[in-house]
């Protein structure tokens, strides 16, 4: 090689070497921010927990209504145990909105069957598009009176069906869930409170934090002893989300950033959802979409807004077991977000959109949608290097152990800080035997999720169909890893 050509490749690994330092360095300091953060955050909730009494709120009359959304399609296993759970959460003014998007198996027929269902004549207003609603169902026993059933054809996505449901909503607050999830009794109550109670903000959103139920104890529809998942894949999902959600969402809120809320449990107002277009139902990240686009709808009518995130866990959903299905739902994820990313572009560094423009979506962008693409390259990048004999081993060695400490540093905190403010698990064996996740997840589970990732990135360049497939649940009335898998059709 050429003195002049071996320059250029000299200066070209200084500056990739130089931005990776950069890059590294942001993000790990603002993971450090975001746990100083946090730990003030969660000081601040619980000191305002102490002074709430919520029974004021239950026998007000005052207390704003709210309907509960959640579609269901071929949700026949549990869709029973599921619905009796939300017409039990624990609040004194609300609906139960349910939709059958085009369901092929018995979902609607057990649900006519058990509640008692009669189809009515019902004023559809369709203010968001959806597929055509084919009948609406009340129930004629009054112990369901809140209990409504849409009929509608699939719409192919949980976002059509959600737009049916926000249409027939009767009240100002909607709450968005998965019939396949378990939802804390006291739920509506605490999600309510930082809409109502802020003075300075129109709050328009709030989200809580999620778990993994799988290994939980249920009994009917209730979670009746918390355990950690004991499948490896499920471990590690309940370790990322605790992170993300203690951590991560629970920084963003002591600034105001809380970039969206998650689609298995969030409430919303309904006037801002509406007027912002409600859900997209050609996005592979419906959630996070429709909050971008009420962001953008109060960022342009200039409502001074709040998104808020409450760190106790109100939502428990069954996690991926196995790797077919975990690949299905994280390609797809990646497949939203660079979806996302691009429509929403122009908000990048923009004025006219505040905190949002400046904050949220640059991090969004540069460490969420870029990171795998990043460390694909680094991989690649030191493989070459090693090849040729270029590597530092004694610099690589240090700065490899000083990531991967940190990584783990990171996440035990997450766990341990959740556990110590709420003790949500039972013994301490348990939550130790979490705390042991992050030691492999560098090795084990972050690649699978840059793997899935870079080709949920694929998927979008090149427009490649993809579907959720067949979705392995056990249900929620089994006690333990022995229960026989049921399989059901997810979208």
């Amino acid at each position: 090689m050429r003195d002049d050509e071996s320059s250029i490749w000299e200066l070209l690994a200084m500056f990739y070497e130089g931005a990776v330092y950069v890059y590294g360095t942001t993000l790990l300091l603002t993971y450090g921010m975001l746990a100083i953060f946090s730990i003030y955050g969660i000081r601040k909730f619980k000191m305002s927990e102490s002074n709430t009494d919520y029974n004021n709120l239950l026998s007000s009359p005052l207390a704003p209504g709210i309907s509960i959304i959640a579609p269901a399609f071929n949700e026949g296993v549990t869709i029973i145990t599921n619905v009796r759970s939300l017409l039990t959460i624990n609040y004194p003014k609300f609906e139960v909105i349910i939709i059958n998007d085009g369901s092929t198996d018995d979902t609607l027929a057990k649900m006519v069957a058990v509640f008692e269902l009669v189809q009515v004549d019902f004023a559809y207003n369709a203010t968001l598009k959806t597929r055509p609603v084919q009948r609406i169902f009340k129930s004629s026993n009054p112990a369901y009176s809140r209990l409504i059933v849409i009929d509608k054809e699939n719409g192919k996505s949980k976002a059509d069906a959600v737009n049916a449901g926000i249409n027939v909503a009767s009240f100002a607050y909607f709450m968005c869930t998965d019939v396949d999830c378990i939802i804390e009794k006291d739920a509506l109550l605490k999600l309510v409170k930082p809409l109502i109670s802020s003075e300075k903000y129109r709050v328009i959103a709030a989200g809580a934090t999620l778990r993994m139920s799988n290994s939980c104890e249920v009994d009917n529809g209730v979670i009746t002893r918390i355990r950690p998942p004991r499948k490896w894949l499920a471990r590690f999902q309940e370790m990322e989300y605790l992170r993300a959600f203690v951590l991560g969402k629970m920084g963003w809120d002591v600034v105001n950033c809380v970039p969206n809320v998650s689609g298995g449990l969030g409430m919303f107002d309904r006037e801002i959802a509406v007027k912002a277009g409600g859900y997209d139902a050609s996005s592979f990240g419906e959630d996070m979409e429709l909050m971008y686009r009420m962001i953008r709808y109060c960022c342009d009518q200039k409502i001074e807004y709040a998104i808020r995130h409450i760190p106790i866990t109100l939502c428990w959903t069954e996690g991926p077991e196995t790797v077919q299905v975990f690949s299905r739902q994280r390609t797809r994820w990646a497949r939203g977000l660079a979806q996302l990313q691009a429509f929403h572009f122009p908000m990048m560094f923009s004025n006219s959109y505040g905190r949002m423009g400046w904050v949220v979506f640059p991090y969004a962008f540069f460490f969420e949608l870029l990171a795998p693409m990043i460390e694909f390259l680094g991989l690649v990048y030191y493989i070459v290097m090693t090849l040729f004999g270029l590597i530092n081993w004694p610099f690589a060695i240090i700065l490899l152990v000083f990531v991967y400490t940190y990584s783990v540093m990171v996440s035990t905190l997450a766990i341990l800080w959740d556990q110590v403010t709420f003790r949500t698990y039972k013994t301490w064996r348990e939550v130790f035997s979490l705390c042991v996740m992050p030691l492999f997840e560098m090795v084990v589970y972050h690649p699978l999720i840059m793997f899935f990732s870079l080709r949920g990135y694929w998927y979008y360049l090149t427009g490649k169909k993809h579907g959720w497939g067949n979705m392995q649940r056990k249900g929620f009335n089994t006690n333990d890893d022995s229960g026989t898998l049921l399989t059901q059709t997810a979208r």
